[in-house]
């Protein structure tokens, strides 16, 4: 079941790939670094305010969908995480619009920030239907709108931005066009499993009682990753947010989709055996993850981390590719132990509904980021930033590790753990043996080719995580239609 899952999920995870290095190739070529600047600090912006606002529903949309359907109470669920969106989207809204008309901010800041309000509001509320999808399991649904969403966001996004003067404002004036077509195809649908229900006080309360703080706690791991760019355009400037920006994405934004990837399949399937079969379950099909995220991650931020030189100068625009390479391995790293730490660690928290345990954790961490920051990019510039990300990210995922197991104790899979890393040991000996070829395109080739053989090979040799019997499985799949 968790192998189908993964392969379900693959579209929109190649379709976040394809957006996530396609945006910061595509963007950092058409807007120069101030721009591009105004676009980070702006998305920085959104992302808080999205947590801010709707994620604690979000969360519990996907976390009680398994209780209400065993229940016989989808539609209760549903009509009240409406109802609740519609005062949140009134009152937000309003609020948001007002507050981006009083900040002192530059005018194409400002515009960048008024899209981004309306985009989110589209957002939020396609992402209710999203969540039903994915928690009952309608892989296929989910993927194809979501895939739908990323693609048509971004492509009308790069045609606003070559058509208008809107700058920054264009990629979010992308992302409201794409969220408004598939609320066209998904809202009616949501509204009909709706219609009927009731919007219960009691049931607003539990969802307010879960998801309050874990969006505390999103909140601050939001700060811990992206509250340093306020911080570098206060002490450097907007062109530097840009640099930082784009070696920061190219690097979490890949590792950032493998995870997303696990969680969107894993986190469901996970939830359903807790809530059926109890502990035991749970805690079997989050140790199969465990490993497979060892198998999987820890050659993948690795290899960026290998290969950063050659693939930030293909993929990054010139005008911000100065220190992007410099910071990319920092990041890499960064958000290895993010992701560990996110769609791992944090199960421990959200299955036993402790989540403000885990919003305390993350709100010391984001503390001191923001101090090691204070004193790291006065003294590094960027490269301080992206050093105090490391150390507070490295502290915060010990916390989770150890503070979690008093909650829900979640398997440590060491042996596939020990197997990934010493094949990508194996992998980054190989890379670093191969010569320099002096052509960015022909390096990165060369490396990431040798890298992946290595490593596969090496991962087929020690067994991680099972994947001989995956590749038997595979091949047994594929007998009856050879026959």
């Amino acid at each position: 079941m968790l192998g189908r899952h993964l392969l379900g999920y693959l579209p929109v995870q190649l379709a976040q790939i394809l957006v996530g290095f396609g945006g910061v190739a595509v963007f950092t070529r058409i807007m120069p670094a101030d721009e591009y600047g105004r676009y980070a600090i702006a998305i920085a912006a959104l992302s808080l305010t999205h947590i801010l606002t709707f994620t604690w529903l979000e969360a519990a949309v996907a976390r009680f969908h398994a209780r209400a359907e065993q229940r016989g109470r989808l539609r209760d669920h549903l009509a009240t995480a409406y109802g609740l969106y519609l005062v949140i989207a009134v009152v937000a809204g309003a609020l948001l619009v007002l507050g981006v008309h009083i900040l002192p901010v530059e005018p194409r800041l400002q515009a960048a920030l008024s899209f981004a309000v309306v985009s989110l509001l589209l957002r939020a509320l396609l992402q209710i239907g999203m969540e039903t999808h994915r928690a009952s399991g309608d892989v296929g649904r989910y993927s194809a709108l979501e895939a739908s969403y990323l693609m048509v966001g971004f492509l009308v996004g790069i045609g606003v931005i070559l058509t208008t003067d809107l700058g920054a404002a264009g990629i979010f004036v992308g992302t409201g066009v794409a969220a408004l077509a598939m609320l066209v195809f998904d809202l009616p649908v949501m509204l009909k499993r709706a219609a009927g229900g009731r919007r219960q006080p009691v049931r607003a309360a539990s969802f307010a009682r879960y998801g309050a703080p874990l969006s505390m706690s999103l909140i601050f791991e939001h700060l811990l990753s992206v509250g340093d760019r306020f911080l570098i355009a206060a002490f450097i400037g907007q062109g530097a947010v840009g640099m930082y920006a784009a070696g920061y994405g190219l690097a979490d934004r890949l590792l950032d989709v493998i995870f997303i990837w696990f969680g969107a399949a894993v986190w469901p399937l996970t939830i359903k055996a807790f809530e059926k079969d109890g502990t035991a379950a749970a805690q079997a099909m989050a140790g199969r993850a465990a490993g497979l995220m060892g198998m999987i991650c820890f050659p993948a931020a690795a290899g960026l981390a290998l290969v950063s030189a050659p693939l930030t100068t293909l993929i990054i625009g010139e005008s911000v590719r100065a220190q992007a390479a410099a910071i990319l391995p920092w990041i890499a790293l960064s958000g290895l132990m993010k992701g560990m730490m996110t769609y791992y660690f944090h199960e421990a928290f959200t299955l036993t509904r402790k989540t403000g345990v885990m919003a305390t954790i993350m709100a010391a961490s984001a503390a001191l980021n923001l101090g090691l920051n204070l004193v790291l990019i006065p003294i590094f510039g960027i490269a301080g930033a992206a050093m105090a990300t490391v150390i507070a990210y490295a502290l915060a995922l010990a916390a989770c590790a150890i503070l979690g197991r008093r909650h829900f104790v979640l398997p440590l899979p060491w042996t596939d753990w020990i197997k990934a890393g010493a094949a990508t040991a194996i992998m980054a000996a190989a890379v670093f043996a191969l010569p320099d070829l002096g052509t960015a395109w022909l390096d990165l080739a060369l490396k990431a080719g040798t890298g992946g053989f290595v490593y596969v090979i090496s991962a087929y040799c020690l067994d991680i995580a099972g994947c001989r019997s995956w590749l038997r499985d595979a091949r047994l799949l594929l007998r009856p239609a050879e026959a």
